[in-house]
């Protein structure tokens, strides 16, 4: 076999590989002797076919096996030779010659094929020890539980009817119809619909339009739609919502006990207040962590540079790519809206994603020096944990990641980031900063940003506040069936 280097600029490389037609015959012939004496032929006794019959007759299959199997396996033991280490799978090129390649499945015809690849650069690593970080602290106190706890008990209060009218407070029970233009919309509707007033569930004004109201009454609202409602038919415009109240019942009181606690399933309100501590340390325990893993990698980001293999930065931006057009369609806008132009998004986010595969290299290389690994018990509760996201699909979710390799990676990936960054934790100057919940949450929805996109991106709205309510909920609380679908007058 001849391996011949045709391309060698920056990271790409293209290598012409031949294999002689003499050497892909002899496979061939010690193939068909090892199965000679299992062939059965009319004709012929079990072992005394004539190896000339032999190889007419299964020749140029067993070579399409052969030249099949080479492409598979020969690629990377090339790569291993050369000690090199492709970013993403080469690409292989074999002839579209029709007659060139019957030739070569008669052994009559040099095998040929080209890889195209780009290689991963070899990285120096350089000495963390100048990082510096400040890690933001929360001190929890008892005010920030007890308030989490009060709205935890919102969830378990219940009502009772009354007959007079609706105050702040009161749970209102109607059906509406909602109108723009006179028209009704789709989501606009719904039976028996309740609502706490006060609660700032449903589009600004159309609560308080409810306040006075009594069973049986009937009142057409007039309201607007936010500017930047997520459904662009509506966004901004004026509304009128035909409401039929069907009851209205008054709140008991709210008291945080131990009967509270039993309501939950536990066996104390000490137990409750432990359990809302814990998931209000561990939201902010995980901002904390973002934010010191962000500081780090900005760090990095300007303490390394070296080109990237291309491919890589193609796919990582693509899948950005994808994300940003999926949230401007949903946000019913467009890149005008956001005070940009689609090219200089694109070249924005290209940038990102090159510090993305940029950074993922160093990670990986660190990791790699330093030993780091991901463990099977570590690898399976990451694929539990994807599995129960989807109730009743598991058996699905485990033949997806059985059978597609880039899955299990996937999988593995951030956990071996983590890890990383865990490490270099114990080798970069970390100093503790305390701060408050607000100072804390500040700029935690800014994330990882393109430079100068202040203005280019779509924004998302905050997908939780600053507290670990819902998270308390979900471990304090019995578990409650999300709606399917939000109505159009729910506010978002």
């Amino acid at each position: 076999m001849q391996v011949i280097e045709t391309l060698a600029e920056g990271l790409k490389r293209e290598l012409k590989v031949v294999i002689p037609a003499a050497d892909m015959e002899a496979r061939m012939n010690e193939r068909l002797t090892e199965v000679k004496d299992r062939v059965r032929i009319n004709g012929f006794r079990p072992g005394k076919v004539p190896p000339a019959h032999i190889k007419k007759m299964y020749g140029k299959s067993v070579m399409a096996e052969l030249v099949n199997e080479i492409i598979q396996k020969q690629p990377s033991e090339i790569l291993s030779g050369r000690g090199e280490k492709s970013a993403t799978q080469p690409e292989i090129a074999m002839t579209e010659d029709e007659k060139q390649a019957d030739k070569i499945l008669a052994a009559q015809a040099d095998f040929e094929f080209t890889l195209s690849y780009e290689v991963i650069p070899a990285i120096e690593l350089k000495d963390a020890s100048g990082i510096k970080v400040t890690r933001e602290v929360v001190e929890i106190p008892e005010s920030e539980v007890d308030e989490q706890i009060a709205r935890i008990a919102e969830s378990t209060r219940t009502y009772e009817d009354k007959k007079g009218k609706a105050a702040d407070g009161d749970r209102v029970t109607m059906d509406y119809e909602g109108k723009v233009d006179g028209v009704p919309f789709e989501g606009g509707k719904d039976s028996n619909a309740e609502l706490v007033l006060g609660s700032g569930r449903f589009i600004p004004g159309f609560e308080e339009q409810l306040v006075g109201l009594k069973a049986g009454d009937e009142k057409t609202i007039t309201v607007n739609f936010p500017a930047d409602y997520p459904a662009p038919n509506l966004a901004g415009k004026e509304a009128t919502f035909d409401v039929s109240v069907k009851a209205v019942a008054a709140p008991d009181k709210l008291e945080i006990n131990d009967e509270l606690a039993s309501k939950l399933g536990l066996e104390s309100e000490a137990k409750l207040r432990e359990i809302v501590r814990s998931q209000i340390e561990s939201q902010f325990g995980n901002v904390t962590r973002q934010k010191l893993k962000r500081q780090i990698l900005d760090q990095m980001d300007e303490l390394y540079a070296f080109d990237v293999p291309q491919r890589l930065v193609d796919a990582e931006f693509e899948q950005i790519w994808r994300q940003i057009n999926a949230d401007l369609a949903q946000s019913g806008k467009t890149f005008e809206d956001e005070d940009t132009t689609e090219e200089k998004a694109r070249d924005e986010y290209r940038k990102l994603a090159e510090r993305r595969v940029k950074l993922g290299l160093v990670l990986s290389e660190i990791g790699e020096k330093a030993g780091v690994e991901v463990s099977e018990d570590e690898m399976n509760k990451a694929l539990y944990a994807q599995i129960s996201q989807f109730p009743g699909q598991e058996k699905e979710i485990i033949e997806y990641f059985r059978n597609t390799p880039g899955a299990i990676a996937g999988l593995r990936a951030p956990i071996f980031e983590e890890k990383v960054v865990d490490h270099l934790l114990g080798e970069i100057k970390v100093t503790d900063k305390t701060v408050t919940k607000d100072e804390l949450m500040a700029d935690d929805e800014e994330g990882e940003k393109p430079a100068k996109e202040a203005k280019s991106a779509p924004k998302k709205k905050a997908a939780a506040k600053a507290d670990a309510t819902e998270e308390a909920a979900d471990e304090a609380a019995p578990k409650k069936k999300a709606p399917a679908k939000k109505k159009a007058a729910d506010a978002e």
